[in-house]
């Protein structure tokens, strides 16, 4: 594929995300919500034929501008060729992305059990053992993915929302985030890069007129901000985050999750972080607000 000596892709080269990740973890609706988008989706793609991809894509004269390529460990040479095409893809400054399908050992046992399917690592073990070997293959590509998606409380719907809402629009930002509430009850958001805590406010649950009630309530709200330390914690992780952001967008980053968390999910970090969200706004962030548990209860 020729490139232009600045290291830009030429004119016609296609855009090009690769789709990766857990299998079991939602990687065929993924791809399935691309090519709704019009992108044109090759599965089950051996890496070391992803630059050629590209090349036929660049000589198509734009008729294939945009490239999906879902790989997997089905291709058991897997890690040496993708670095490589990698590698090379970067050399020739082809704009790609990685996004990598994540989620829980519980989810994944749950859907291998229900289609009545083995792991297609397990070999002989069991389908745990395939996960755990898949996990460690995929170790490093997740560590290097542009955007992960945990899916393991996601429906197909919800998983082609979250596809729609960084794919579907052609003038995407340069950086967008992700602000989401969740409750530590319920475990981590694997898929967070910053991860923030407010235990240490008091907890509405505790009141009886407001344990009903959600973040999302002015009443609520204004019994966590009237805390001390609360106004101060948003002045100071909103003056945080613009140091962050500064330095995601030096490197390229295209995506953050930032999870806000509390015991529940559903009164202090859902305050929190619809007052985050604004502040993100108004800095010029584009922004997506998820409060992944709150109803749950």
């Amino acid at each position: 594929m020729s490139t232009p000596g600045n290291g830009k892709p030429a004119e016609n080269v296609p855009e090009l995300v690769i789709i990766s990740g857990m299998s079991g973890a939602g990687r065929s609706t993924a791809a399935k919500c691309l090519e709704d988008l019009g992108w044109f989706v090759v599965d089950n793609l051996p890496p070391a034929l992803i630059p050629t991809m590209v090349d036929l894509g660049a000589r198509s004269q734009g008729a294939v501008a945009r490239i999906g390529a879902v790989v997997d460990v089905r291709g058991r040479s897997f890690f040496d060729d993708l670095r490589a095409s990698l590698d090379e893809l970067e050399r020739q400054g082809v704009r790609l992305r990685v996004v990598f399908l994540e989620a829980s050992d519980e989810a994944l046992v749950r859907r291998f059990e229900n289609v009545r399917r083995p792991h297609p690592l397990q070999g002989e073990g069991r389908i745990v053992d395939g996960i755990e070997r898949e996990r460690e293959l995929l170790r490093e590509l997740r560590g290097e993915a542009d955007l992960v998606i945990d899916t393991s409380n996601l429906n197909v719907h919800e998983l082609r929302a979250k596809m729609d809402a960084h794919f579907a629009d052609d003038t995407e930002p340069e950086l967008r985030a992700t602000v989401m509430s969740f409750g530590f009850k319920y475990g981590l958001p694997v898929d967070a890069d910053l991860v923030v805590d407010c235990r240490f406010l008091p907890n509405p649950h505790w009141v009886p007129e407001l344990r009903a009630r959600t973040g999302t309530d002015e009443e609520v709200a204004r019994y966590v901000f009237d805390q001390p330390g609360a106004k101060e914690f948003l002045n100071g992780y909103a003056e945080l985050l613009r140091i962050v952001t500064e330095g995601y967008r030096r490197e390229g980053k295209r995506y953050m999750t930032i999870a806000v968390g509390c015991t529940g999910g559903k009164h202090r970090s859902v305050a929190m972080s619809e007052r985050l969200a604004k502040r993100l706004t108004a800095d010029g962030l584009e922004t997506v607000l998820v409060h992944r548990d709150m109803g749950r209860e």
